[in-house]
């Protein structure tokens, strides 16, 4: 710039001893020389501006690319406490499927036990009386007779011929030590008159109840510890006590048999305390 000006004032100078045509022309090229200062100028503070943006627009991507880098580690780590959280759930279902196949096993050696204990009985019992059901109601087998076949109405002395029934039943229970039975006895809702021994139904179902324990125990040699009376009254009836044939079917005793239950209920908790460590 300073060479420029010199060179101006020399000319300036030597004007008055050059031609006027020296002097035009040297006019010429200074204005030439002027002209492409300026676009120079010019070109310089655009490229000083774009300069300035571009590092403005690296400094934004590297705060960008640094932001993806912190977000790329962000999801690594995810991605890590995810799959050991997958890995964690599969290993959970692996351990409720063992526990779930445990326990189907256990249900099923329970049923395989339960269906033998009913073909043991009907094959001991040997009779096909519609007095006599022997069946399994909720997993529990149970033998059901009428109580014309075991007592006279109002009473509970058991029949002899009743005796004979409960001799084959004392026979399967006696064959099974591992077995408990409770007899259940069920009147109808017609209210027993008190005879100062017997207050009502529930003393009646009751009584009924430890007469047949009495019978199985003491004349049939099955074990005491094996046995459990129960009364219900008529609070359990089959069917509604509408007809003196409802009433009749109503009037029964119960013998429910519970095959190995303690050992099924203590293999159901070994497993849930398996589960449990």
């Amino acid at each position: 710039m300073k060479k420029i000006v010199i060179a101006l004032s020399v000319m300036a100078l030597m004007s008055s001893c050059v031609s006027k045509k020296k002097y035009t022309d040297l006019e010429a090229r200074n204005k030439e020389t002027q002209d492409l200062l300026n676009t120079a100028t010019v070109k310089l503070n655009s490229c000083l501006e774009e300069k300035a943006g571009l590092a403005a627009t690296a400094t934004a991507l590297k705060e960008q690319n640094q932001g993806l880098i912190s977000v790329s580690k962000d999801m690594t780590i995810l991605s890590t406490k995810g799959a050991q959280n997958i890995e964690k759930a599969l290993e959970s279902i692996k351990e409720k499927d063992l526990k779930i196949s445990r326990m189907q096993d256990a249900l099923t050696k329970k049923d395989s036990v339960t269906l033998a204990v009913v073909t043991s009985l009907k094959s001991a019992v040997g009779i096909s009386d519609p007095d006599i059901e022997i069946n399994v109601e909720k997993g529990v087998v149970f033998i059901s007779i009428a109580d014309k076949l075991l007592f006279k109405s109002g009473s509970y002395e058991v029949t002899d011929k009743a005796k004979g029934v409960l001799a084959k039943v004392a026979k399967v229970v006696n064959d099974k030590p591992d077995f408990e039975c409770m007899v259940e006895g069920h009147t109808d809702n017609v209210p027993y008159i008190s005879n100062g021994v017997i207050l009502d139904n529930w003393d009646l179902s009751v009584k009924r109840s430890t007469s047949i324990i009495r019978v199985l125990t003491n004349q049939l040699g099955v074990k005491p510890e094996q046995l459990i009376a129960a009364g219900r009254s008529s609070y359990v009836p089959l069917v509604a006590n509408d007809t003196a044939e409802n009433k009749a079917r109503n009037r029964r005793t119960r013998i429910v048999v519970l095959p190995k239950i303690d050992q099924f209920y203590e293999m159901i908790e070994k497993e849930m305390k398996k589960q449990q460590k």
